[in-house]
């Protein structure tokens, strides 16, 4: 039965792909599949990041409530935007090639994460729940800056930060979607090795040690996996926060199951279709041109504020 969930969520993720890209073809058919292609390539990417990452990172903080956003890459992502644009005005920015400026974004959030997973988790003594509170400081502290220079900044400068804010699919250069794609495939591989010592680790420190796992290992070695997932998407996009709790959430409803066999891959296609068919249904049906992340954020936003008001914590 949860098998065929799981291929229900796959031929799903077809028709919608098969809709994005087919509806409405009239003239310069391979232009315009071309670039329906590469958006599509971005959807699926940094939806299957998006759900995977959470999903890992709700393991091993014991909490449904929590994604990586909270860790502070999001405001790392809006800090490096601010600051070149602060020091090196809108035209210079506008001047970076983007395949630098996605290295740059990429290499420089990676490196926060190696610090934090590094020292800080070392410094607590391999405690998750305090390692996350000192990613939240961090993350308060890299908002407060950059909220400063927005401030300081031309409002003529702070319109073009502003189209950066929220993750864009409009503009994704194709090597950095390769590229991505490749890191996807291979971090793909190692999980489906590993998907039952992640079901142990899922019960508990204490347990998966007299399981014979090596705890502290896989920890090290998961974050390092969840920051590689959340850092690619956002330097490819942009920042999405509240998508991983909706989907880990419509994940765990529809797998019903404690499985990562089954809850990583259900997470994969179920993030990605909603960012498939909620593109497709903007461009293609209601012809708008607002952002999609925009009400996926309210709406993740209002489920969060209903998770907490039931107290469903953990």
């Amino acid at each position: 039965m949860p098998n065929k969930r799981i291929l229900f969520l796959f031929i799903f993720l077809i028709c919608t792909l098969a809709f994005f890209l087919t509806w409405n073809l009239s003239t310069h058919v391979s232009l315009i599949l071309k670039l329906r292609a590469v958006k599509l390539g971005g959807l699926v990417f940094v939806g299957m990041a998006i759900g995977v990452s959470t999903i890992l990172f709700q393991t091993i903080s014991y909490n449904r409530i929590l994604t990586p956003s909270i860790m502070g890459f999001d405001a790392i992502y809006l800090f490096i935007q601010t600051s070149l644009v602060f020091f090196l005005s809108s035209l210079s920015y506008a001047q970076i090639p983007g395949h630098l400026l996605f290295m740059i974004n990429m290499g420089l959030m990676l490196l926060f994460a190696v610090i934090l997973f590094t020292f800080v988790l070392r410094a607590t003594r391999q405690d998750i729940q305090l390692m996350i509170l000192v990613g939240i400081v961090f993350g308060m502290l890299f908002r407060s800056f950059a909220t400063l220079m927005q401030r300081l900044i031309d409002p003529s400068e702070f319109a073009v930060l502003q189209s950066v804010m929220f993750a864009q699919f409009g503009s994704i250069d194709e090597s950095e979607l390769f590229l991505a794609t490749v890191m996807l495939l291979l971090l793909g591989i190692w999980l489906i090795k590993n998907c039952q010592i992640l079901d142990v680790m899922a019960l508990g420190r204490s347990k998966a040690r007299s399981l014979g796992v090596n705890y502290d290992q896989m920890q090290f070695k998961i974050l390092a996996l969840i920051s590689i997932l959340v850092s690619v998407s956002t330097a490819l996009v942009g920042p999405i926060v509240f998508l991983g709790l909706l989907v880990s959430a419509l994940a765990h409803s529809f797998m019903r199951s404690h499985l990562h066999a089954l809850l990583l891959p259900a997470a994969a296609l179920i993030s990605a279709i909603i960012l498939v068919l909620g593109q497709a249904s903007f461009e293609h049906i209601l012809k708008l041109q607002s952002t999609l992340i925009v009400v996926i954020e309210f709406f993740g936003g209002l489920f969060f504020l209903a998770l907490l008001s039931k107290g469903k914590i953990k």
